[in-house]
């Protein structure tokens, strides 16, 4: 059975002058307007509210948040960096797994909002709390993953969830509500103009979606990317780097150029992060299937796993037996989907997880690689598991292999096409007739 592990993050007591309680609640806080008018209106109905703020990696002054939830009436906040569990338990699986949903989208989000969730339930279980609040929206993937993660670590837990609440919604069906209750209750209203897109930062990302963004024929705006550097104004000289992999994990990254290696986990994302950015790698904009049945347009940076991803596919597919890499890529597909539908907290993801963990043993080598105007190109690449024979796949040496074999090899293989399409012509002059 899945458990939540034991946390110990810092806590700030603040003074309660709820006088009557429906229990506690442990909000999922961002220190943004909409979880900042939540958390006032959970003590409106009741609720004494404990928030929880998750630093997983995105730019935010933690201690303002820290002040302002205190200051609107929460009765503790909880700030836990989490930013080394997300990449170790969280990004390395989908290194490991190649996973990409649709293609195209490295799941940035997805990973994240369990990694959340393992930390809500922890504080929720560490305070007693019956009730656990969220700010994500009525439509959007992100209240299935936070729930879904929530009961399974904590079957017992409650969800509020208030953007599926008539009573709020239909209290606030637009941002001018919402910014009007926050005047009226002495909530920070942002000075600066809101940007005509909603965002959500980590460490592996950032989306842009929503606002002028959901007509999928408008173009990025200028000055909406904010991980990467325009392509067309990068450096032009690449960056030229090495990636040690050991069991398909990243272990070292040294850059042959100024000599400077990374080896921690954290450090060595953050430092892909700033060699990728800065060459504008990781950009991408589609049009996506959410797991509730609407398509919608997100715009995402995804700086270092773009060049993990390119550089992992290179070293496994050097490594891994073809048959074993067939069946791991279907593997690959299902755990994908999984994550960003919000399973990560299942049995059928974990029992993937173990299975992509052990087709990765093989999986140990170098990577070379240049980062250059929005694109990483594999230049080489050496392993001690590596089933390439250089011998036996020469041209010019004959070594253990026979050329005359291949025409049986090839007799075998053209006799089911040959039937198919003896067959198809019977049937076709029948037609004809």
């Amino acid at each position: 059975m899945l458990q939540a592990r034991p946390r110990a993050p810092r806590a700030a007591g603040h003074r309660d002058t709820m006088a009557q309680s429906k229990g506690t609640v442990v909000l999922a806080y961002s220190g943004g307007l909409d979880t900042s008018c939540i958390l006032v209106w959970l003590k409106e109905q009741g609720y004494d509210v404990i928030a929880y703020l998750a630093n997983i990696g995105q730019k935010e002054d933690f201690e303002a948040a820290r002040k302002k939830a205190l200051a609107l009436g929460a009765k503790k906040v909880y700030i836990e960096d989490v930013s080394r569990e997300f990449v170790e338990s969280f990004i390395w699986p989908a290194v490991q797994a190649n996973a990409l949903y649709e293609d195209r989208y490295l799941l940035g989000t997805a990973l994240a909002r369990p990694c959340i969730a393992r930390g809500l339930v922890g504080i929720a279980q560490q305070e007693r709390a019956s009730y656990i609040a969220h700010g994500a929206t009525g439509k959007g993937n992100d209240q299935v993953r936070f729930e879904l993660s929530c009961y399974a670590l904590c079957p017992k837990i409650k969800v509020v969830a208030p953007w599926r609440l008539p009573e709020f919604y239909q209290r606030f069906p637009g941002r001018r509500e919402l910014m009007d209750y926050a005047k009226k209750h002495g909530i920070p209203v942002p000075v600066t103009p809101q940007t005509p897109w909603s965002m959500d930062e980590n460490l592996m990302h950032i989306s842009y979606e929503a606002g002028i963004l959901e007509n999928p024929k408008n173009q990025a705006p200028p000055g909406l990317y904010t991980k990467t550097c325009d392509p067309a104004k990068s450096p032009n000289t690449p960056d030229v780097l090495e990636i040690e992999f050991e069991r398909g994990v990243p272990v070292k990254v040294t850059n042959t150029g100024d000599g400077a290696t990374r080896s921690s986990a954290l450090e060595l994302f953050v430092y892909l992060n700033d060699i990728a950015g800065k060459h504008g790698v990781g950009r991408v904009d589609i049009v996506e299937n959410r797991f509730v049945g609407m398509k919608s347009r997100g715009i995402y940076e995804t700086p270092a796993g773009t060049i993990l991803y390119h550089a992992h596919l290179d070293i496994e597919a050097f490594t891994m037996d073809r048959e074993v890499r067939k069946i791991k890529q279907g593997l690959s597909l299902k755990f994908s989907e999984l994550v960003y539908n919000g399973f990560w907290h299942s049995p059928e993801c974990e029992f993937l997880r173990e299975c992509i963990g052990r087709s990765q043993e093989p999986v140990v080598g170098t990577v070379r690689l240049s980062v250059f105007k929005g694109h990483v190109y594999i230049l080489g690449r050496e392993s001690p598991r590596s089933l390439y024979n250089e011998e036996l796949v020469s041209m010019n040496v004959q070594g253990d292999y026979e050329p005359a074999d291949a025409t049986g090899f090839i007799n075998i293989n053209s006799l089911r096409l040959k039937e198919y399409h003896r067959l198809q012509s019977k049937v076709t002059e029948k037609q004809a007739e």
